[in-house]
């Protein structure tokens, strides 16, 4: 073999052949598009059912936005809210990941993306949703119940011992106290402040909706939530990407890791699903207390 052979074609066609060995993701020229999937109840629910959160979160966002070759990044979520902080948390995360990488971040909304579900999913810089895809839900709520009369019918004494006039606020035991009532509506309206400034720093232009609409807590189906500017368009993952990136673009799913510590312990990965059925640790009273409270927020939005 001389010389001239080697250098027209023999070592460009060892080198082809040897791509072919190399994982597709890690090609030159390769589209990849890593997707994360954030789905559950955000924020602490019990000890025992961890949902949605940063410190849950982190890492699988990190290795997505550190993906070899990527060419976006793209979120799948599926959560009807929680926690407002935890909600925030991750989204600033998103965002700081988007910049320091120079990567744009696609959303894709599968049943609901609502209240803080919806705030997570303003990182994007397109959210995409289904025609039966719900979002919305732009408020604030908070509850408690009042066991005062049932305690008193029963013949039990509330004795509560407190230092600081309002230590003892919303205490179920006790009578509304309607000066009580007016503190935490007025930290709701700061929380509810908070939530409308990100949507519209956001979204900004994008919004078609008065205020008086979007911003009651109301929620609306994809193609209404189009036409209000709450998201970009109809689409899935699937179709969207490969639009955009080519037939060929390669789209890994990124998990986040499981070590053999919380396998033993048959405890799942935060964000790992809300709705799963009790297992490990069934007829614990917290925990079915959890999986109540879970259903009950899935099923305000109808799931």
């Amino acid at each position: 073999m001389t010389e001239t052979t080697v250098n027209r074609g023999g070592w460009p066609g060892l080198v082809d052949r040897l791509m072919d060995y190399v994982p597709a993701r890690l090609r030159r020229g390769t589209a990849v598009v890593p997707v994360v999937r954030l789905s559950g109840v955000i924020g602490a629910v019990t000890p025992l059912r961890p949902g949605m959160s940063l410190a849950g979160v982190a890492k699988t966002l990190e290795r997505a936005f550190a993906t070899k070759n990527a060419k976006a990044v793209a979120l799948v979520i599926n959560s009807p809210g929680g926690s407002p902080v935890q909600s925030r948390q991750i989204y600033l995360r998103i965002r700081q990941l988007a910049a320091e990488k120079e990567l744009p971040v696609l959303v894709f909304v599968e049943d609901v993306a609502a209240s803080g579900g919806y705030m997570i999913a303003c990182a994007g810089d397109e959210i995409f949703c289904d025609p039966s895809s719900i979002l919305g839900s732009i408020g604030v709520v908070g509850g408690t119940f009042g066991f005062q009369e049932l305690i008193r019918k029963i013949g039990v004494e509330r004795r509560l011992y407190t230092a600081g006039a309002h230590k003892a606020m919303l205490d179920p035991f006790l009578p509304e106290n309607p000066d009580d009532v007016a503190r935490v509506k007025a930290l709701q309206r700061e929380i509810h402040a908070i939530f409308i400034a990100l949507v519209k720093g956001s979204r900004g232009t994008r919004l078609k909706g008065d205020d008086e609409v979007l911003f009651t807590g109301e929620y609306w189906a994809g193609e209404t939530s189009v036409s209000l500017g709450l998201a970009d368009a109809i689409g899935d993952l699937r179709s969207t990407l490969r639009a955009r990136f080519g037939e060929k673009v390669l789209m890994p799913v990124i998990a986040p890791a499981t070590g053999i510590l919380s396998g033993l312990l048959g405890r799942k990965s935060a964000g790992a699903g809300a709705l799963s059925q009790l297992d490990g640790v069934a007829g614990l009273p917290d925990e079915l207390i959890s999986a109540l409270e879970t259903r009950a927020i899935w099923a305000k939005f109808g799931f």
